[in-house]
């Protein structure tokens, strides 16, 4: 395990050394809880609670999307006190908290640790062992063998450790319901097959990043066109599979609708990813896909929220 000082000099990487002690403001520390993924899973985990229809107490269901969501910001925490010193070189995360020496390295290990463990003896407390059992994996899973055992040794870290974050519904299901059902798995897996062409285009237009960090990320491992092949290949997979809902019986009318309109797009932009290979212009359309496909989990996770959550639920005609 690579220690991280609490020191690090200017002239090693051009960036302030670190804190001495704790330091950080308040915001500096919710950075570290990676607000914007915590988005994500609050919004993923809303609908894993709203699917099953469960008659869960409505504040015993908030406290544990709470839970859920203090648990996601304190893997992504302990992820980035593990990867401060690949942080520190890449330009994208260079302005984190721990590299730009705003907080020490001890000190957020302690908050990750803190919250880690709070938040699933708190959601072992408020809803059920289970649940807490499975926040508890993700947490682990991600912090643990993601960040420390996959990301720098394989090209397929961003594969395996997706299932990380395709486990919200998966948790909030059995917050709510107290085992895990085929919905929470079915939205598990869409977002764990989602997750691959996502990133592997981001990888593409950072893969210089990416390679002065020593990150083993497919571009660097296998080149850019296989890249591409593999993003055409978990796409073509991907939007069949979060059609799924429909014949499951939780997805009607307005899901169908979203998921497949917004699925075609997002195969016509992989499919210009995989045809555009030269120049700013393969950039730029690797940055569509990325973009596009934020908003297309998004929307089909807020057509499923309007059906369960807004009683918009219509049955497609021809499906019982």
């Amino acid at each position: 395990m690579a220690t991280l000082t609490t020191t690090l000099a200017v002239d090693e990487i051009g960036f302030p050394a670190r804190a001495e002690a704790g330091g950080g403001e308040v915001r500096d520390y919710l950075a570290l809880l990676k607000p914007r993924v915590m988005v994500l899973v609050v919004f993923t985990a809303l609908v894993g609670m709203l699917v099953p229809h469960a008659a869960a107490n409505p504040v015993i269901a908030g406290a544990s999307l709470l839970m859920i969501a203090i648990g996601a910001g304190a893997s992504g925490c302990l992820n980035m006190w593990w990867d401060a010193d690949i942080d520190a070189v890449m330009s994208r995360t260079r302005t984190r908290p721990i590299p730009a020496g705003r907080i020490a390295p001890d000190s957020a290990l302690a908050f990750g640790l803190t919250l880690s463990i709070g938040s699933v003896l708190a959601l072992g407390l408020i809803a059920n062992w289970l649940a807490s059992g499975l926040l508890a994996f993700t947490i682990v899973f991600y912090a643990v063998l993601y960040s420390m055992g996959l990301k720098r040794r394989t090209d397929q870290n961003i594969v395996i450790g997706g299932l990380a974050g395709a486990l919200p519904p998966v948790v909030a299901e059995a917050a709510v319901t107290g085992s895990v059902g085929v919905a929470g798995l079915t939205l598990c897996l869409i977002i764990f097959l989602w997750t691959p062409p996502h990133f592997w285009a981001l990888a593409l237009v950072k893969s210089e990043d990416y390679a002065r960090a020593g990150i083993p990320m497919m571009p660097n491992v296998r080149g850019p066109d296989a890249t591409r092949t593999h993003i055409l290949v978990y796409s073509l997979i991907v939007v069949p599979v979060a059609l799924l809902p429909v014949p499951l019986g939780f997805g009607g009318l307005l899901y169908a609708i979203v998921a497949g309109v917004l699925g075609l797009a997002m195969l016509a932009l992989a499919v210009k990813v995989y045809r555009v290979r030269v120049g700013d212009e393969a950039s730029r359309v690797a940055m569509q896909l990325f973009g596009f496909s934020i908003l297309y989990l998004f929307a089909i996770f807020a057509a499923l929220l309007a059906e369960h959550g807004l009683g918009l639920f219509r049955s497609v005609p021809g499906l019982l």
